[in-house]
């Protein structure tokens, strides 16, 4: 399979027609042949699973994805990466407000440009102010934390090399920072401003409750990315900080006893103790970690030397 373009949809059954004609139409026009649709129908309950199967009926490059309930799009692209077969994966949202005719051009540039993933960018965004202010706000944030020089991170129109789908792992709100993670994979990332368009039917699904889980989330990938191989490393400074601060206001306190013989509990004698303990805490996390990975590390050891045949001698 040269092409497969994953689809997760909510709720779009009115939009779901028109975006299915104008990807095989932008397929077939590039000469992106053979390719497959793969619709991830993510719980909807408008009837979207009764417009995919008629659709599946007059075009069997169309394939149906069912979760049992709304799981998020993350779960969703997860799915359907575990699932496409084509040596390039193309994902697009399914509101019709990414253009079909722009697919092309996205998996043209992987091999123009040499990169293993392509964002799309829509400098030209048709949503309202409520949705485009934050958004800024936002890629700006994420482009600071990943150093990752990207206009548009949570655009879901991208075209991806086979291997990059198969590496990353998309749980949570994690399909917001792909690029991010793909990049610090070691995968060659880069961006494409694509046309965008209102969303003609329905309206959108995110809100303010997957905006904080998306910050919760780039607290997640920056910690993992670029402290997992040495929990030690952050997890120490932290404590160190603690017990110097806590050593300090203790000491303070030592002193004023030794010269008065008189002690009298303070709140500032108590946040001494209180920094004294969580300073050993997250030393103790620090350690538990360097623990795990090692453990890990002796079991991966492990597992080359059964897989590994014997030499002979």
């Amino acid at each position: 399979m040269k092409l497969s373009v994953l689809v997760p949809a909510y709720d779009e059954a009115e939009s779901l027609p028109a975006l299915v004609d104008g990807i095989a139409a932008a397929c077939e026009a590039a000469g992106l042949t053979p390719y497959e649709i793969l619709v991830v129908d993510d719980g909807s309950t408008d009837g979207t699973a009764q417009v995919l199967e008629t659709l599946a009926e007059a075009r069997p490059q169309l394939g149906i994805l069912r979760m049992g309930r709304n799981y998020g799009k993350s779960a969703a692209l997860s799915e359907g990466f575990r699932r496409v077969r084509g040596d390039v994966v193309v994902t697009m949202d399914a509101d019709l407000q990414d253009d079909p005719a722009e697919l092309p051009r996205l998996v043209a540039a992987l091999d123009e440009r040499q990169l293993d993933l392509v964002s799309g960018w829509k400098r030209e965004r048709k949503d309202p102010v409520s949705k485009t202010v934050p958004s800024k706000l936002w890629n700006a944030l994420v482009r600071r934390v990943s150093g990752l020089p990207l206009h548009d991170f949570n655009c879901g129109f991208k075209a991806y090399r086979r291997e990059v789908t198969e590496t990353l792992r998309v749980y949570g709100e994690m399909h917001r920072y792909l690029p991010v993670l793909a990049g610090w994979e070691g995968f060659r990332v880069g961006e494409l401003a694509v046309k965008h368009h209102a969303r003609p039917y329905g309206k959108s699904k995110y809100g303010g409750r997957r905006f904080l889980n998306g910050i919760f989330d780039l607290l997640t990938i920056t910690f993992i990315a670029r402290r997992s191989s040495a929990p030690l490393h952050f997890f120490g400074r932290v404590a160190f900080w603690l017990l110097v601060v806590g050593t300090a206001i203790n000491l303070y306190f030592g002193a004023v006893w030794l010269a008065t013989g008189a002690l009298r509990v303070r709140p500032l004698l108590i946040l001494g103790l209180i920094l004294l303990v969580l300073g050993f805490q997250f030393a103790s996390l620090g350690l538990l970690g360097e623990l795990m990975i090692h453990l890990r590390g002796d079991e991966e050891r492990r597992r080359i030397a059964r897989e590994r045949p014997p030499r002979d001698v």
